[in-house]
Parts: C-alpha cells; sequence; structure tokens
C-alpha cells in the first residue's frame, strides 16, 4: 500500500509539472497571437528562456564630451549621445538594442539578411574634397594657345616666358568615388536654359575664363552671344572693363556670367557726386546685383577672401558699416572678424532666400590658397617651384582648411565647393615670375596660370550638379 501511494504520489505530481508547462505555453502562444494581454502579461524579458538569443549591449564611454563606440555607424543624436543610449546603475553610457531587432532569432536574422540584397543601397556622398592628384595624359582639358577668346594674357602661361608645363598633365582624383568627365557639350546639354552665375574676386574671375575655355574647349566660339546688358554688366565711362561679363549659347540657351564684387558686401557711396567718394561696406548685408537677379540663376557659386586687407580697404576707400550704420565694435574692426560676419551673413541671407527659388543650387567656393615664401607680393616673396606635387600628392583629411566657410554653410542649403586643401598642393601652378608685367622682383603667387588648377574647380562644381 505505501508503495502504491509513493507511485500515486510521484503521478500527480508529474501530472501537474506537465499541466503547468503545458498552461505556460497557451499563455506565451495567446500572448504572441493576441497583443492586447500584453497589458496583462509580466515584460517578455522574463521568458528569455524560450529565445536562443540573448540581446548583447555595447558598452560606450564618454570623455571630455565626445563619444568614442566600438561602431562608427551608432545613431548620434545633437548632443553627440547615440539615440538609444542610457546610463546604467553606474552612470556609465550603454547601447541597448532596438526593440524590433533585439529579440530576432538566428533564423530570422539569415532570411533579413537574404532580403536585403534586393534592397536599394543609400549611395554615400562623395567628398570631392579627399584624395590625390594623379597623372593624366589627357590633361589639360583645352590649349592655354587657343583660348584667346576668354583668357586674359595675365594668366595665359602659354603665352609667357614660362617653359615648364608639367603641371598641365594632372588631374584630381577623389578617394572612393569618381568624377564625371567633362565634356563640354554634355555640360551644355545639362544646363540646357540655365544660367550659372560667379560672383566673386579676382579668384571667381579665373574660375568663370576656366568655365568658359572648358566648355568651348577652348576654341573660337563666334555663336556665343555677349547679353552683359540684361545684368547691368556695361562698361562705365572711365573704367577699365564692366564689372563683369554675361555669354549665352544659343544651342542650349545657357548663359554663364560672372560678377565682380571682391567683398560679396553691398557697397555705397557716401557722396554720389563725389568721383573720389568713400563707401558704406554693408557687411551684413549682400551685394545688390545679387538681390537684383538671384530669381534668374539656376546655379551660383560665391567666394570672397584675397581683398580682406587694409591694403584694399584703403585703396577701394571702403567703411565698415553693420545695421545701416558705422560700425562701432572694435572686434568688429578687425578685418578677419569683418570677413567672417560677411560670410555668415551672406549664407543666412541666401539660404533663407532658397525655398522661394527652388530651381537654384548655390555653393560657397573655400579660399583660393596663396604660396609666397620669404615675403608678399610687394616685399621680395616668391614661389619658385618647378617641381610637381614637391609637398605631397594627397588630402587624407575630411573637413576643410577653410574653416569658416564650412561652418558657415553648415546645416544650410547652401553648399560647400572646397577646393583649399587640394590647391596648396600645388604651388607650383602660379604664375609665379612670368608675368606680362614684368615688374622685376614681383612675382603673382596668388592667381593661377591657364589651364590650370582652377580646371579642377569647375571639374568639382560639375561633379556635384
Amino acid at each position: 500500500m505505501k508503495g502504491g501511494n509513493l507511485h500515486k504520489l510521484r503521478g500527480n505530481r508529474l501530472s501537474l509539472s506537465l499541466l503547468a508547462l503545458l498552461c505556460t505555453t497557451l499563455i506565451v502562444w495567446a500572448w504572441e497571437k493576441t497583443p492586447s494581454l500584453s497589458t496583462f502579461l509580466p515584460p517578455r524579458e522574463q521568458f528569455d528562456i524560450f529565445s536562443p538569443v540573448v540581446p548583447a549591449r555595447t558598452p560606450v564611454t564618454i570623455s571630455e564630451n565626445k563619444i568614442e563606440t566600438p561602431s562608427a555607424k551608432e545613431d548620434l543624436s545633437a548632443v553627440g549621445r547615440p539615440v538609444n543610449a542610457l546610463p546604467n546603475e553606474a552612470g556609465k553610457v550603454v547601447v541597448i538594442p532596438q526593440s524590433d531587432s533585439s529579440m530576432r532569432t538566428s533564423s530570422e536574422k539569415e532570411d533579413k539578411g537574404k532580403g536585403s540584397k534586393n534592397m536599394p543601397v543609400e549611395k554615400k556622398e562623395c567628398n570631392y574634397a579627399k584624395g590625390k592628384w594623379v597623372a593624366d595624359k589627357r590633361r589639360p582639358l583645352y590649349s592655354g594657345f587657343g583660348c584667346k577668346q576668354w583668357l586674359s594674357q595675365m594668366w595665359a602661361c602659354r603665352l609667357m616666358q614660362r617653359t615648364d608645363f608639367a603641371y598641365e598633365g594632372f588631374r584630381w582624383q577623389p578617394q572612393g568615388c569618381d568624377m564625371p568627365e567633362f565634356k563640354g557639350s554634355e555640360f551644355l546639354r545639362r544646363m540646357q536654359h540655365k544660367t550659372i552665375a560667379l560672383v566673386g574676386d579676382s579668384l571667381g574671375r579665373q574660375q568663370f575664363q576656366s568655365l568658359m575655355c572648358m566648355v568651348t574647349g577652348g576654341n573660337y566660339s563666334p555663336e556665343a552671344l555677349d547679353v552683359g546688358k540684361e545684368y547691368g554688366l556695361v562698361k562705365a565711362p572711365g573704367a577699365i572693363r564692366p564689372d563683369g561679363w554675361a555669354y549665352r549659347f544659343p544651342s542650349t540657351n545657357t548663359t554663364i556670367l560672372y560678377y565682380w564684387s571682391a567683398s560679396l558686401c553691398e557697397l555705397e557711396p557716401l557722396n554720389r557726386s563725389d568721383p573720389a567718394t568713400h563707401y558704406a561696406m554693408h557687411l551684413d548685408r549682400p551685394a545688390i546685383f545679387l538681390k537684383q537677379y538671384l530669381h534668374r540663376f539656376d546655379v551660383l557659386v560665391l567666394n570672397t577672401g584675397h581683398h580682406w586687407n587694409r591694403g584694399k580697404f584703403t585703396a577701394n576707400r571702403w567703411e565698415m558699416y553693420v545695421g545701416g550704420k558705422p560700425n562701432t565694435d572694435r572686434k568688429i574692426a578687425q578685418i578677419w572678424n569683418a570677413r567672417n560676419l560677411t560670410i555668415y551673413s551672406v549664407i543666412k541671407w541666401l539660404d533663407a532666400q532658397l525655398p522661394q527659388h527652388r530651381q537654384l543650387k548655390a555653393f560657397f567656393r573655400t579660399i583660393s590658397p596663396r604660396h609666397f615664401v620669404n615675403g608678399d607680393w610687394n616685399t621680395g616673396g616668391s614661389c619658385d617651384n618647378t617641381i610637381p606635387l614637391a609637398g605631397g600628392s594627397e588630402v587624407l583629411q575630411d573637413g576643410s582648411n577653410d574653416t569658416v566657410v564650412e561652418g558657415a554653410v553648415g546645416g544650410t542649403r547652401v553648399k560647400l565647393l572646397d577646393i583649399t586643401a587640394l590647391s596648396q598642393l600645388r604651388d607650383e601652378g602660379h604664375i609665379s615670375k612670368y608675368t606680362n608685367k614684368a615688374l622685376a622682383g614681383v612675382h603673382d603667387c596668388l592667381h593661377w596660370c591657364l589651364p590650370g588648377i582652377p580646371d579642377t574647380w569647375n571639374e568639382i562644381l560639375y561633379a556635384q550638379l
């Protein structure tokens, strides 16, 4: 009897265990099929015993406001912390897996991996400023002898006494991506019924002449129409040249123009009746030309930089104004602070205009580097190197050397045309001592020989369009 009772008791316990397991299974199954039951059940993490995958937690350490994670692909929030990062009991930050992926089984992940092969992959935006110079026998893109229609003699080094032209035989190769090959006919086709405007200083004028030579292949193009009058670009009485040029190619109705605005500021004569009047240089207002004709542009490239010095301010009779009044702020009175204020002001104004001009793609080009050695242009400075890439051929950094412009366009619709670091490697490409002015001891280590480095600026512009 005692043995029979013992077996009966064990059988009852086994039945109860099986029943409890069955009930638990049914509850979990019902929970899976009926989400509303989740409000009455404990957190699912307590049932991890049924899951073959344990959620991983990736530690994150914070040091001097900079987050260091094992993966650079984490999604960072505005405060510099992964959006799924929370502090644990010890005060350290840990990354919590997202709920939709943390409980996936290995078979589910495998199935998703198979399906992802058919999913479109988001194309990473190319950093055209990062890369290297490579030799290319197809360079230059036009002849320095033949592009006389557009190219100023003072920049046509083939027409000077210079004898070394190795600097012409290189092209820029971005890292991890390719630039489209520039063809004038293709450029005009893509820019059909569009207007490309370059506004800035003499380096902007070099970029304009370079683009005209590239589009025409350096060939004489009588079909190009001078439409400067449409933009007020006419030579004023007593002026050496007009404030700019504009040409239209009738076959595609493409207009390319340049407007000289060395500072990008609005310049207002203080005494219109006096030919020698000084000018109010409104640091917080864009050039009037931009306000007048912005609606007609489809591509706009701005630049400024090399006229921000006391010599130019004195020669041009510029007086700083802010808020419509003479500037009294000593910090702003410092030339580079004034320049920075203008850059930020112009970009802020332009960004505010872009929603009203949806056709417009706006760029701000970074500063073109100078290469004077042992002095400046008027104190015996020179740039005699003729060996290409003597200082290196690569740009490995991600950010721009022109941190002011880079910072100003950040968070705006205005795009960065970053040419500073790649141009810094090309000191042999300047006009140097072979200037047409033939002034003894004077070197031009600011402007570039054409064909030359500005051609690459336009190739990068073309790629970003």
